[in-house]
């Protein structure tokens, strides 16, 4: 099977990003006058997009309107604080590299917003990855296929020679719904079980595993 382009998802899979994502949603739910959630719950949360996260991490029945307004605070609030304590994991970079020197097309697609996800990978992958895409438009939130869709086009690039890489059960669906071949990493946000649960092309212990997958 030859290979030409991989997507990557970002949260869990390129960057540990859980510590300031739990910051800012407890910062988000006290200026709201809402308990806060431990680390845990929030992992549990992640995926699914920053919508999702606040609704879910608010209190239950909480009025749309409110839900939608602390929303707008949150994304204001991480778009500030969104590199204070996130990091690629060990041996991203060295993953990056590798594919670049043996001209592999890039691609990340995320359940962050747009301007966040865009932002996050020009600062940290700048040099490997200029393709960035995240929820906004008419790029829906995943396992909606539009954001790999969208990177596809944009990298000129084939379903048959393309594979998406991500930590979670979405991001598995997602290249379900994508016709898409997936590997799927362990060190993310969702246990192993989940992953070998969607039968993915390959799962990985270590990202740079994945160069010897393609």
């Amino acid at each position: 099977m030859k290979i030409t382009t991989v997507l990557f998802d970002m949260d869990g899979t390129l960057l540990n990003t859980l510590d300031d994502l739990a910051d800012s949603v407890n910062f988000t739910l006290t200026k709201f006058g809402c308990p806060t959630r431990d680390v845990d719950e929030i992992r549990g949360l992640l995926g699914y997009g920053a919508y999702y996260l606040i609704k879910h991490a608010m209190p239950e029945n909480t009025p749309e309107d409110e839900v939608q307004t602390a929303f707008e605070f949150y994304k204001e609030y991480y778009k500030q604080n969104m590199q204070n304590k996130t990091a690629p994991y060990d041996g991203v970079n060295e993953l990056l590299k590798g594919l670049h020197e043996k001209g592999i097309k890039m691609a990340v697609v995320s359940n962050k917003p747009g301007p966040a996800t865009e932002i996050l990978c020009e600062e940290l992958f700048g040099e490997y990855i200029k393709t960035a895409i995240g929820v906004g438009g008419e790029v829906k939130e995943k396992p909606d296929p539009s954001g790999l869709e969208k990177a596809l086009k944009l990298l000129n690039s084939t379903k048959e020679e393309t594979v998406f890489v991500g930590d979670s059960d979405v991001d598995m669906q997602t290249a379900v719904n994508s016709n898409l071949k997936a590997i799927g990493v362990t060190w993310g946000f969702r246990d192993r079980e989940i992953i070998e649960s969607f039968n993915p092309y390959a799962i990985v212990d270590y990202p740079t595993e994945i160069l010897d997958k393609i």
